[in-house]
């Protein structure tokens, strides 16, 4: 007898195709909580992740109603003018500037694995004081899920709140060097099958227009998790987010495209969020 799939397991026949569509960055700006907020009550967005270090998660919190938010643990601050830091007392987090470290790299070269696991504990726990019925965890730019050390503590977070996570797709299991979706499966957490990122000249992975549509249009069975960065154009984004433009974009792709819409229909896409991982899991 073969093994039920995550989407049999959900509730759904074999061969569906679910989707979940993700905001990211919620908290990190004014602008981009005006843009998560519109994209999660009216527009196709189906979950978001709050930046609970950043200056404006507490004000993304007075805003919340209850939607499927989880928690984007952040461990990097990458602008160059904007700068977050950590929320505990944790000096190896910290570069030069004050905040986290701009680069992954930077952060895997200096970065105590204990204080990575007081800082991203106290991050989960905030979101959760603050009010948020956190629905999972993702890793800011994966700095949790590419290292070993580091993908312990993302892990050990999901077990002990049990919460489903991000986790990039089984082919790149071989690049990243370690079986982080096995580990994760044999803990009993919960993940996409799939997940769609974007790319762009800034380095960001933020502007999702193409990428999005592609995804629809070759849409597997399965869960696919799909990543965008909504956000109103305002001052204030264009003068701390050099991919400001993609932003905007995003916002619009998500709230306002029809087109959008009509791709996810042909694909034959069932929209979810991230509760339905998370109740299976606790289930």
């Amino acid at each position: 007898m073969s093994v039920p799939g995550l989407v049999e397991r959900l509730g759904h026949p074999p061969g569906a195709k679910l989707l979940i569509v993700t905001c990211d960055d919620l908290g990190s700006s004014h602008a981009a909580n005006d843009g998560v907020f519109e994209a999660l009550r009216t527009g196709m967005a189906t979950s978001a992740g709050l930046m609970v270090p950043c200056p404006w998660a507490r004000e993304a919190a007075a805003r919340y109603r209850g939607e499927d938010v989880g928690v984007q643990l952040a461990l990097n601050a990458e602008f160059d003018l904007y700068r977050w830091g950590p929320i505990t007392q944790s000096p190896s987090l910290l570069d030069g500037d004050g905040g986290f470290p701009r680069t992954v790299a930077d952060l895997w070269d200096h970065a105590d694995v204990d204080e990575v696991r007081r800082e991203c504990r106290a991050q989960v726990e905030r979101a959760i004081y603050w009010g948020f019925d956190v629905s999972h965890l993702h890793s800011h730019l994966a700095t949790l899920a590419l290292r070993p050390e580091f993908f312990d503590v993302y892990l050990e977070l999901a077990v002990d709140f049990r919460l489903p996570i991000r986790l990039s797709g089984a082919s790149t299991e071989r690049s990243i060097g370690f079986p982080f979706r096995r580990l994760a499966a044999e803990e009993g957490v919960v993940f996409p099958d799939h997940l769609v990122v974007a790319s762009n000249p800034v380095g960001t992975g933020v502007g999702s227009r193409r990428v999005l549509e592609r995804a629809l249009f070759e849409l597997a069975p399965g869960v696919t998790e799909v990543c965008v960065h909504p956000a109103l154009d305002t001052d204030e984004l264009r003068a701390l987010a050099p991919d400001w433009a993609a932003r905007v974009d995003d916002h619009h792709l998500v709230c306002h495209d029809s087109s959008l819409v009509d791709l996810a229909e042909r694909a034959g896409a069932i929209l979810v969020g991230y509760r339905a991982l998370r109740q299976l899991m606790r289930g």
